[in-house]
């Protein structure tokens, strides 16, 4: 596929890297040449150097032979107008990032639509969202459902004492653990595995498992967790995201969103009428204590600067927050704010990715998320009529042995996945798969 994106920042980048491990053909746009040279230090990219919004230099970029145009700026404007002229020019597809929550409403979109560009995404407005999910999933580290909910990939960190530690995967099943389940990746010492019988789970392991969405609950508890009734949640950060998860959160539960700029935090109080906003340091230890940290049931981090909210979740953790997720936009970063106990990070480059990287595949892709903490992506699929996948048992596929099927939602029924299961037309199917694999798997259900 011929891919053209505007914008070399951190998105932009992350997204050629990530979609140059797929032999894309891909070109990058900006007028920042130092930007451009990072890229191609990284990935094996053309670029092109100028204004993204002008003729001259899409045509330079050859928009018009495009099958893919994702405008990736930090600014707004020059996203929209590019994706607007892409398409005029001949792009077959556009994309577009925006940072106006107003844009997404359904008679917006049409606007929109009508004037080329296919595709909107708010980052910041995702990233929120997860949040809001992970709240509702506080004993987990990372959770996705999937088919409106009948399915779920849920992450549980084997901590000391997990009955799984010790035991080979084959025998942690459903006549043990007293509900169905699958584990489709073991994530340790920086390294995810697509795990076979013969593994075993080993204490400090995230491990990945598929399950009914109304098991996931009796699963947890097994493992010795519990989720937690969060009523009272602190916030440090007014960015986009922090004051997105205030308005998600306030008409439900106590929320206090904790700003260091005063200026910002009288516009906040202005704009979040059941949110209690504080004028604080937050890597200031009394302040946030004299402000109850200790008291709250989750803290989120979402300053804008990683280190900041590294420090600051350290701090709740530390102070006995149960549920800590910090905001960590440097991905070097990520490793090392999980091995300090950290419970969930958030990253927006991951969450742009997830939201582009299906319109690059051949397949009816129904949702794919790339998962924090691991190297690996999560997908969902239609299987089409006569597909490979509808040709014999999952065993006898020839599928490829890093990417594993881990559900099937046929109507109403949810089937967890082994080798003697058979895949039908129409299938919603929830695949694990390790990047080396994303190329090789859309052709088994299409």
């Amino acid at each position: 596929m011929r891919i053209v994106i505007a914008g070399a920042g951190e998105v932009g980048s992350h997204l050629a890297k990530m979609l140059g491990e797929s032999a894309h053909d891909i070109t990058v746009i900006d007028n920042d040449p130092k930007l451009l040279e990072n890229v191609t230090s990284t990935s094996d990219v053309v670029v092109v150097e100028g204004d993204c919004t002008t003729f001259a230099v899409l045509k330079r970029a050859a928009v018009r032979k495009a099958d893919l145009f994702i405008a990736v700026n930090r600014e707004e404007s020059p996203n929209i107008i590019s994706a607007m002229l892409a398409k005029q020019l001949g792009a077959r597809k556009t994309i577009a990032r925006i940072d106006n929550n107003e844009y997404l409403e359904p008679n917006n979109k049409e606007v929109f639509i009508n004037m080329g560009i296919d595709y909107l995404f708010y980052p910041e407005k995702v990233a929120a969202l997860e949040v809001v999910n992970l709240l509702g999933h506080s004993s987990t580290t990372d959770y996705v459902d999937f088919s409106g909910g009948k399915l779920a990939l849920s992450v549980f960190k084997l901590t000391a004492g997990s009955p799984f530690i010790d035991q080979p995967v084959s025998q942690m099943n459903e006549s043990v653990v007293g509900v169905p389940f699958r584990t489709v990746a073991i994530e340790r010492n920086d390294e995810t595995i697509i795990p076979h019988g013969n593994d075993t789970y080993h204490e400090g392991d995230a491990i990945y498992v598929i399950s009914n969405v109304v098991n996931t609950s009796r699963l947890v508890e097994f493992c010795g967790m519990r989720d937690i009734a969060i009523e009272n949640v602190m916030i440090l950060g007014g960015s986009k995201v922090g004051v997105r998860i205030a308005l998600e959160l306030q008409k439900h539960i106590n929320v206090k969103l904790v700003e260091y700029n005063a200026e910002k935090a009288y516009r906040l109080a202005e704009l979040l009428d059941d949110t209690l906003i504080i004028n604080e340091d937050g890597r200031d230890m009394e302040a946030m204590l004299e402000e109850g940290l200790q008291s709250m049931d989750a803290f989120v981090a979402v300053t804008g600067r990683s280190e900041t909210n590294i420090l600051a979740a350290m701090l709740a953790k530390k102070m006995g927050v149960k549920k800590v997720i910090a905001e960590v936009e440097n991905l070097h970063y990520i490793n090392l704010a999980e091995s300090i106990g950290i419970d969930t990070i958030i990253n927006k480059k991951m969450v742009t990715a997830s939201n582009i990287f299906r319109f690059t595949m051949n397949t009816d892709v129904q949702a794919i998320r790339c998962l924090r903490g691991s190297h690996a992506e999560v997908l969902e699929f239609i299987v089409k009529p006569n597909s490979p996948a509808t040709k014999s048992t999952v065993a006898n596929l020839g599928f490829p042995s890093d990417a594993t099927i881990g559900g099937i939602v046929r109507a109403d029924n949810v089937f967890l996945v082994d080798g003697t299961t058979q895949i039908n037309a129409y299938d919603r199917v929830v695949v694990f798969s390790l990047p080396s694999a994303i190329g090789k798997i859309g052709r088994f259900f299409n």
